[in-house]
């Protein structure tokens, strides 16, 4: 029987938005960070030591849905071309677009 762990936060590296999350996964994670852009948004994801691992523009099918300034936590399954975010009992669907 093996046993998964999950991979607690490190420190968020300095050159990281103060608003970036930690996503952990069983032995690794990532930071994850959105902002809004005139139509879109764009999200990047980063390694634990702050390297850019992937980024984007990225669109929702519920785009009016999603609240920026509202509590929200990425969530599983999230990568590069898809990443997802809860939010009042809600889970926004984010798909890459560039």
């Amino acid at each position: 029987m093996s046993l998964k762990t999950t991979l607690l936060a490190p420190k968020l590296p300095s050159n990281l938005p103060q608003t970036a999350q930690w996503l952990a996964g069983e032995g690794a994670g990532s930071w994850f960070s959105i902002q809004p852009t005139a139509n879109n948004f764009e999200i990047i994801r980063y390694s634990p030591e702050g390297k850019i691992e992937c980024e984007g523009l990225f669109k929702t099918e519920n785009q009016r849905g999603f609240i920026i300034e509202k509590d929200y936590q990425f969530t599983h399954l999230s990568h590069c071309k898809t990443v997802r975010i809860f939010q009042e009992n809600t889970t926004f669907v984010f798909e890459r677009i560039q």
